[in-house]
């Protein structure tokens, strides 16, 4: 082999590669496991430990040292089927925008065309923009959207010209208006998110469908996230006070502290030392608050100190710390800005805000300020290591809180630059009522500095350097282009009514993600266990070297998805699980020419050497199809099914250079180390040697097989239809489990009456689980339906047994998101078709081997719709037709197209060679001579899927099944299906060599 030195660094290079990127998972579980110790079972303990460490080295390499926090943000992040947590997509409500814009306008045509276009949505992958456009022509063709009475307001002049404006034009701004309003939720949203103190929250825009995806595990108040995320944003403007005169009422502020905490018996001694020690860093020294800053650091001072400095070492220094913490409870936490100008009274780690909160929070406490003060904080790190947070004293407008000025006032706001055009600053554009009060409150303020607060952050506290009129001003400061755009659109979030409304949701308990853990490792366990004895059984030595290439696989796999910052879903753990059947048959097809090439006599080096050149063919042909495959599934799938195809494309990958090249190189080192290598046992020496199967003359048999079962098919979809899941239909489900049997006649009893309608009840695994599906307000707009669906649930699920139950999991999906996830399945199943056949016909040059493949996927897709319509609600598991089903569909047609290439590539050679003889007979032979990789390899797979169907858990069981049954059929089809349409299709065989 040549650049056979290449490889071996190749391979070492990339398992070192992979090795460290798992090294953060192994660190991150070693410190969390110390978590648990330390907090002996008590969450909250535990919680605090971690952040307590978040910023202190864990991890020494010798290229630097990794802090909990970025070990933790390397680590293999597991998804929410995993660990439990919430999954939210939410959708701007572009309705509500549209009718904001046009001042809530009562114009019949306008609110009869928003009417229309709400129903067009329903069934149309348009965006509402351009339902609404069309349905306004429809209603009113000859009227303008530019009236005054609609879009032609005075507000929107500067770019609506009253009567002038085309419609197109308007169309064209609302459009603009919907992007921004998206691009502005999804800044809005993120930083809520970031304050929301999940462990590796997610938040990602999916495509151009103007949805975003927000992923936060193990969180459990659920009606705190549904609130948060659909909370149109506020922006308010607010007077500020000046520092010098609030920072000598700290001082008084802590001695209140003091005193609260003796009058409750609390050892503030003990407390803050506890909080000093389990902090990664301590925040400035008491000792700062009775000197001059000139004498000590600033908290920033202290928080640029070099990583060197450890805890230990910095409080061994402290050594009047006790009797400072018991003098200076609110110092420990709070370092005080000085006497410095401005609104910023202090600095405090960002673990400690909420303390500092609860101490200024005090009713004791604030009356030592004026009465019109409150603390906000800023919502970026001010420092470099993105540790500490500014407070800001806010002076409002009156004492209920009120802002001197509301986001609702401005028109624009855009990132602009300087006079010279290298600053980067922001420009600001309010309306007549804005510019009056903006004129008055910048009068009142020169010299003083205005915070810019949205959700109770502060963004931005210029400082004012003059009256400002006309209601067009810029904020200038020292930006970023980044950080201006950012400030721009929290501006421009002031002037946006359009809520974010949650139209997807699926919450995970954290006992049934413990549960698929458990369930995903032992289905992996024994999967691989069964490959393993099974490669040695049949291929003796040269087995051993494919289970070696099969564990490296694997180490790959998980290396790749650790470095590329991939989600480990339960789908991606069955993906994981195929593709330890999948890895193998690169292996069999190698191993198996071997044989065939030393049963012609030839030696060892010789055999080894051809196996492998005539079988790289069938391998790039077979893996080049998967991998199509693969890529459609991430191209059309969304959340877990992506990453379902996320391993299955790594995997093809790594599986290709470990069953190509590391067996080769084990195979080659023995050789010259002059030891033998075994392709087979005694057992299977002359396993399917003298096979002789006639399968051509017999295709009219296969055609009647499959011709009936497809017919049955035919007919149950009529009688029974499909049983479709709320992916494709819209509604809710919950998994539910009881504590004893119940009966799924009296639940669904009881549930009709607390939903006013029947909802869908099933078994779901064991009789004291259930699965439980409704549409009851699946059309509601307002916040709280979740909690009221849920309200109604709990009130019907309380009348059975003792009434102790565990809602285990919960989904929601909306009516267009069901019809989008309806339309992008349809489009990768046929989308795969139509690459497939186009790849089968430029790799073999002959269109009968691309009718043949189609026919065999499409024959095998409708074959495994059939056995899903025939035998829901008769088989003791779920048969949903879901997004997971969507996967499993892919996966035969993957794995379909994979057998059939491999026939067709032997046929095509047979062919080739042999051209005086029948076709029918060259072709028997060509199947007889493919039966034991087809066996080898479908074998393989199939006791992998055994496994995961047995032990993989409830949740994947429908998903397996498919597998199953598409495995079989994909293995019947190759031969039985794809290759007598090839040739009855070809006249001669001169037409397919």
């Amino acid at each position: 082999m040549q650049s056979k030195g290449a490889i071996r660094l190749f391979a070492i290079v990339f398992a070192l590669v992979c090795l460290y990127q798992l090294s953060f998972t192994f660190i991150a579980n070693r410190v969390e496991k110390n978590a648990k110790e330390v907090a002996a079972g008590d969450p909250e303990a535990e919680r605090r430990y971690l952040d307590s460490i978040a910023s202190e080295p864990v991890y020494n390499l010798l290229v630097r040292n990794y802090t909990y926090r970025e070990v933790k943000d390397r680590e293999i992040n597991l998804g929410l089927d995993l660990q439990g947590g919430m999954n939210v997509t939410l959708e701007v409500s572009v309705v509500e925008l549209i009718k904001e814009l046009a001042n809530k306008s009562i114009d019949p045509a306008f609110n009869a065309s928003i009417a229309r276009a709400v129903e067009l949505q329903k069934t149309s992958q348009e965006d509402f923009v351009t339902l609404f456009g069309r349905a306004f022509n429809e209603i009113a063709p000859d009227a303008k959207l530019s009236s005054p009475t609609i879009f032609g307001t005075r507000e929107l002049s500067e770019k609506i010209k009253p009567y002038e404006s085309t419609n197109e034009e308007v169309l064209i701004f609302l459009r603009s208006e919907a992007e921004d309003a998206f691009e502005i939720s999804f800044n809005v949203l993120r930083n809520r998110i970031d304050k929301f103190g999940v462990a590796q929250p997610n938040i990602q825009k999916l495509g151009n469908s103007g949805r975003i995806l927000v992923e936060l595990p193990g969180v459990k108040e659920k009606e705190r996230v549904r609130k948060l995320l659909q909370g149109t944003a506020k922006l308010e403007f607010f007077e500020t006070h000046e520092n010098k005169n609030i920072y000598p009422l700290l001082e008084a502020a802590n001695e209140v502290v003091k005193e609260l905490k003796k009058e409750a018996g609390i050892d503030s001694t003990a407390i803050v030392v506890d909080e000093i020690q389990a902090s990664a860093e301590q925040v400035a020294p008491q000792e700062e608050l009775v000197q001059t800053e000139k004498e000590k650091p600033t908290l920033l001072e202290k928080l640029e100190l070099e990583d060197t400095t450890s805890v230990s070492d910095t409080l061994a220094a402290e050594k009047n710390l006790q009797e400072l913490a018991k003098e200076y409870p609110l110092f420990a936490l709070l370092n005080p800005s000085g006497a410095e100008q401005g609104p910023v009274v202090g600095y405090a780690l960002i673990r400690d805000t909420a303390k500092v909160n609860e101490y200024l929070n005090h009713k004791k406490v604030r009356a030592v300020f004026p009465s019109r003060t409150e603390f906000l904080w800023t919502v970026k790190a001010f420092d470099k290591e993105g540790k500490a947070l500014q407070l800001i004293a806010i002076n409002p407008a009156s004492p209920d809180g009120k802002a001197a000025m509301e986001g609702d006032v401005i028109t624009d706001a855009r990132q602009t630059f300087g006079q010279f055009g290298a600053t980067p600053e922001i420009s600001m554009t309010m309306n007549a009522a804005g510019a009056r009060k903006w004129r008055e409150l910048t009068s009142n303020n020169i010299g003083k500095s205005i915070a810019i607060v949205l959700d109770d952050f502060v963004y931005s506290f210029p400082t004012v350097q003059g009256e400002i009129s006309g209601g067009q001003s810029s904020i200038t400061g020292n930006f970023s282009i980044t950080e201006a755009k950012d400030l721009a659109n929290v501006l421009k979030a002031g002037k946006l009514p359009a809520p974010a409304r949650i139209v997807e949701e699926a919450v995970v308990g954290p006992s049934l993600g413990e549960e698929s853990i458990r369930a995903g490792l032992i289905s992996f366990v024994i999967a691989l266990l069964l490959v393993l004895v099974y490669m040695v059984f049949y291929y003796n030595q040269a087995g051993l070297a494919a289970n070696f290439a099969l564990l490296a696989n694997l180490f790959f796999i998980f290396g790749v998805l650790a470095s590329l910052g991939a989600v480990l879903t339960l789908p991606g753990i069955a993906g994981i699980v195929l593709v330890i059947g999948m890895s193998v048959d690169a292996n069999v097809l190698i191993f198996e020419r071997i044989r065939e090439e030393l049963s012609t006599g030839k030696g060892l080096r010789l055999a080894i050497e051809d196996g492998y050149q005539k079988a790289y063919s069938s391998i790039i042909d077979a893996n080049v199809t998967s991998l199509l495959t693969g890529i459609i599934l991430y191209t059309f799938g969304t959340g877990p099914i992506r990453g379902f195809a996320t391993v299955l494309i790594i995997g093809i990958l790594t599986s290709l250079f470990a069953a190509i090249f590391l067996t080769r190189l084990i195979f080659l080192y023995r050789l010259d180390k002059n030891k033998s290598v075994k392709f087979f046992t005694k057992f299977t020496e002359n396993a399917f040697k003298n096979s002789n199967f006639d399968f051509v003359s017999k295709r009219k048999i296969y055609y009647l097989i499959s011709g009936i079962i497809i017919t049955g098919g035919i007919i149950s979809f009529a009688a029974r239809g499909l049983n479709m899941g709320v992916d494709f239909v819209g509604g809710r489900s919950y998994v539910v489990r009881f504590d004893q049997d119940v009966r799924t006649i009296d639940l669904r009893s009881a549930l009709t009456t607390a939903f006013d309608e029947a909802p869908e009840v099933k078994t779901f695994g064991g009789a004291q689980q259930v699965k439980i599906t409704t549409k009851y307000l699946i059309d509601s707009q307002e916040e709280d339906a979740e909690q009221i669906v849920e309200n109604k649930l709990i009130e019907g699920l309380s009348q059975f047994g003792d009434g102790n139950f565990e809602i285990m999991s919960s989904q929601k999906v909306g009516p267009t998101v069901a019809n989008d996830i309806k339309a992008a399945a349809v489009w990768a199943i046929l989308f795969s078709f139509l690459v497939i056949f186009l790849y089968i016909i430029l790799r073999f040059k002959k269109w009968q081997f691309g009718l043949g493949a189609l026919v065999a996927i499409f024959h095998d897709v409708l074959i495994v719709l059939a056995c899903f319509s025939l035998f829901y609600g008769i088989l003791p598991f779920s048969l949903e037709i879901d997004q997971a089903f969507i996967a499993a569909i892919l996966t035969v047609i993957g794995y379909s197209i994979n057998d059939t290439v491999v026939v067709f590539d032997r046929i095509r050679e047979y062919l080739s060679t042999s051209r005086k003889r029948e076709m029918d007979t060259l072709i028997n032979e060509a199947l007889n001579s493919t039966l034991s990789r087809t066996f080898n390899t479908s074998f393989t797979i199939f006791i992998v899927l055994i496994a995961i169907f047995i032990f993989g858990g409830e949740v994947i069981r429908g998903f397996s099944f498919a597998l199953l049954i598409g495995i079989v059929v994909g293995t019947y089809s190759s031969i039985c299906i794809a290759t007598p349409i090839v040739i009855d299709f070809s006249k001669k065989p001169e037409e397919l060599k």
